[in-house]
């Protein structure tokens, strides 16, 4: 079966500019990818699994390419921007993405957890950031992925939370270094969205647990990937041109709950 790729809106956002998307074969970030690709954008979309990369590409063509990185990983991103300098063609959006955490108290958090969750979100986040910068195009514009965890007090999600909330300190201190080049950066925070890596947080029970936080939310569900997306697309086009380092909050009403 021939699979086509979305055509482009008609009055599309991105139309003719290239976008990075890390940590792009599922949930939030997939759906930023097909929203760019949907708005005229090429996207070059990075993550781990080379089988759920070649699904991205199976489903949206030309429009994408892939290429396997682990954010974490210098050498790996390295490889990434080779690509994207290759293209010849510069960045115009970075969604900056990739990343992850579990649930674990304090009294079982191990020197190795610390790395790692610090290692995926802080590490990662900055080195993509980094190797974005020779490669950004005049008025291009990065977002970053927060989470509602990085001004909680959620148990057991001290780790992931604080590597959460150093991203969104360096967020706006990269703001502030990067204006005078004219490039912005704001962080999106999403709340509780139904994505994998929040499934995955209770493997044997997945959906009971999205049952019982969206029963504590005001919105009475947990977002939608989507949500998100559309919320990313404003901050890289030209109607967000007045913000840059802001935390958008699109969090289903977590915050007041």
């Amino acid at each position: 079966m021939t699979t086509t790729a979305p055509t482009a809106a008609p009055t599309a956002v991105l139309a003719g500019k290239t976008a990075l998307v890390t940590g792009g074969t599922s949930g939030i970030g997939l759906a930023v990818v097909r929203r760019f690709v949907h708005e005229g954008a090429h996207v070059v979309v990075t993550g781990r699994r080379q089988a759920q990369l070649d699904a991205v590409a199976a489903e949206l063509g030309e429009a994408v390419t892939t290429v396997r990185a682990d954010a974490a990983d210098p050498a790996q991103i390295q490889d990434l921007f080779d690509v994207v300098a290759a293209r010849g063609t510069g960045l115009d959006a970075v969604h900056a993405n990739a990343g992850g955490g579990g649930f674990k108290p304090l009294g079982e958090v191990s020197a190795d957890d610390i790395d790692t969750a610090f290692a995926t979100n802080v590490r990662g986040t900055t080195l993509t950031v980094r190797g974005a910068l020779p490669h950004l195009n005049p008025g291009a514009a990065v977002v970053v992925t927060g989470s509602t965890a990085g001004s909680g007090t959620e148990p057991n999600f001290g780790l992931y939370g604080a590597s959460k909330a150093a991203v969104a300190t360096l967020t706006r201190t990269w703001a502030a270094e990067l204006a005078p080049r004219g490039i912005r950066i704001n962080t999106v925070v999403p709340g509780p969205t139904e994505t994998p890596g929040l499934k995955g947080l209770a493997p044997e029970n997945g959906d009971a647990l999205v049952q019982q936080i969206a029963a504590g939310l005001p919105l009475g569900r947990v977002l939608r990937p989507e949500e998100i997306a559309s919320v990313v697309l404003f901050l890289v086009s030209d109607q967000s041109s007045g913000m840059t380092g802001s935390e958008v909050f699109v969090d289903g009403g977590s915050t007041i709950a």
